[in-house]
């Protein structure tokens, strides 16, 4: 069975804890090598997680030729320039969400990527390929709850150290970047469609200079979504939507844990179903998908299209919020 020969740029902590060893336990992803600025802390998490190659800068990752696809768990700000320098370099990209800074951004990577037809691009959503969201995708998609009209997700955790990237303005950091997208992202796949006017309120740091709250209204044609995200607030996620004859609650929506079952609730009129599902890592599922794509030249799951209109709905609600007033999409 042939494998996908990965590398990955940076030492950063969700790769070393979270996708590097999901993706060395996946069927279609080798991992090769792997890049800090530093040598020594390259060298010392090669040699943890058992990666035959270490680079002290990320330039002679990508030049590797032997490396056919890169991750990027870089900074924010960094995942633009990144991604261009890996496609010039031939390499697929696999990039940590969100992918871009800005719709400015991301039509950047767009243009730049038309020059590479050949190579695949994706950002890295990993809840969505999670089979609880496909099962819930799935069952929306077939009345299951009736007619959807509403969906509110709820995502937070509590952090204020001043070094975190989370925190550092310049860095992209802030609530909306970080998990609000999350929010937009699963509003905009499960109705299949963007919303056409949005509203968002949200409430800085006043050190830090980042979004540290924010709620958003997002009206969809047939529906809407709420939500609120923080960076400040108890840790907590959950999702449920509603329909007309029913509704679907998420236990576990964004960090599905690969050691225990996940589980959703479903509700159709008078019948509520627990629907638990086997053991997975949403990361390894991403790593098989993506390679897979390139392994069998298809489609990738999510376009980066998809990428540039999530963005798209973020800026607007953060605009809406400075403003006061709704943003039209």
């Amino acid at each position: 069975m042939k494998k996908l020969r990965w590398g990955v740029l940076s030492t950063a902590k969700i790769g070393l804890k979270k996708v590097i060893p999901a993706m060395q336990k996946s069927k279609f992803c080798e991992i090769k090598a792997i890049a800090s600025r530093n040598i020594e802390r390259a060298n010392e998490e090669s040699i943890k997680l058992g990666i035959p190659k270490a680079y002290g800068s990320y330039d002679k990752l990508i030049e590797d030729k032997g490396i056919e696809a890169v991750y990027i768990p870089l900074p924010n700000h960094l995942h633009v320039k990144w991604s261009i320098r890996a496609l010039e370099a031939g390499k697929h990209v696999l990039c940590e969400k969100p992918i871009g800074l800005s719709t400015n951004e991301i039509e950047k990577l767009i243009q730049f990527s038309k020059k590479y037809p050949q190579l695949k691009i994706m950002e890295g959503f990993m809840y969505r390929h999670h089979p609880q969201w496909e099962m819930v995708k799935k069952l929306v998609d077939k009345g299951e709850i009736g007619e959807l009209k509403n969906i509110d997700s709820f995502f937070s955790y509590y952090n204020t150290d001043p070094k975190d990237i989370r925190n550092i303005s310049e860095f992209g950091g802030g609530g909306m970047m970080d998990i609000g997208c999350y929010c937009i992202s699963l509003a905009r796949f499960i109705y299949g469609k963007e919303p056409i006017k949005v509203f968002g309120k949200s409430e800085n740091d006043p050190k830090f200079n980042t979004d540290r709250i924010c709620s958003g209204i997002m009206v969809f044609r047939n529906g809407i979504s709420t939500f609120t995200c923080s960076t400040q607030l108890v840790p907590y996620q959950k999702v449920n939507l509603f329909g007309t004859k029913g509704r679907i609650e998420i236990e576990i929506p964004f960090n599905a844990p690969p050691d225990k079952k996940c589980k959703i609730i479903h509700q159709y009129e008078n019948k509520l179903d627990e629907i638990s599902f086997e053991l997975c890592d949403q990361y390894t599922l991403q790593g098989d998908l993506f390679s897979m794509a390139i392994l069998n030249n298809t489609k990738v799951p999510t376009p980066i299209s998809d990428s540039l209109a999530n963005m798209n709905v973020l800026e607007k609600i953060l605009n809406s919020s400075q403003s006061n007033s709704w943003s039209v999409i």
